[in-house]
């Protein structure tokens, strides 16, 4: 095994996706077991440093290029099978709208594409300005009367 190497990712005929790390003073046992349940390993029993992908029927294969892809770039050096490296393969396929959503997709965008096949009439002349009421040339005097002037003394 390549000194350097931190992790290999490969396919077993009874696990499915599985995973093993190689421990080193910069990746302790401790440090992987916890990289590798992070990417949603689990160790497998009675063997031990081997790692399987939790639910492998749930999009495993995409899962295992996905903990490939994230544990290289937290800058360690990981070894895949070729199905399951993504520098070496080429990509799922991605997955098709159900529902024809694709397509109603496609003809909103079209649609945004074309102008308008509504007219709008033409502004000729200026908007109308509503104007604020005037206020009067003069107030009205409001005289008060004082409550100290009403009484008598």
């Amino acid at each position: 095994m390549d000194p350097s190497l931190h992790f290999v990712f490969g396919t077993h005929p009874d696990h499915g996706f599985v995973a093993t790390a190689r421990t080193t003073p910069a990746l302790p046992a401790h440090l992987a077991d916890w990289f590798l349940t992070r990417v949603q390993f689990e160790p497998v029993p009675d063997e031990p440093g081997l790692y399987r992908l939790t639910d492998p029927g749930r999009d495993g294969r995409r899962r295992t290029r996905q903990a490939v892809t994230d544990l290289r770039r937290h800058g360690y050096t990981v070894h895949a099978d070729i199905a399951l490296d993504p520098a070496q393969s080429e990509g799922p396929p991605a997955p098709a709208l159900p529902n024809g959503l694709s397509e109603r997709r496609s003809r909103i965008a079209q649609a945004a594409g074309r102008p308008s096949q509504r007219r709008t009439v033409p502004i000729t002349s200026a908007p109308s300005v509503r104007t604020a009421p005037s206020e009067p040339a003069s107030t009205p005097t409001v005289r008060l009367r004082s409550p100290t002037t009403g009484r008598s003394r």
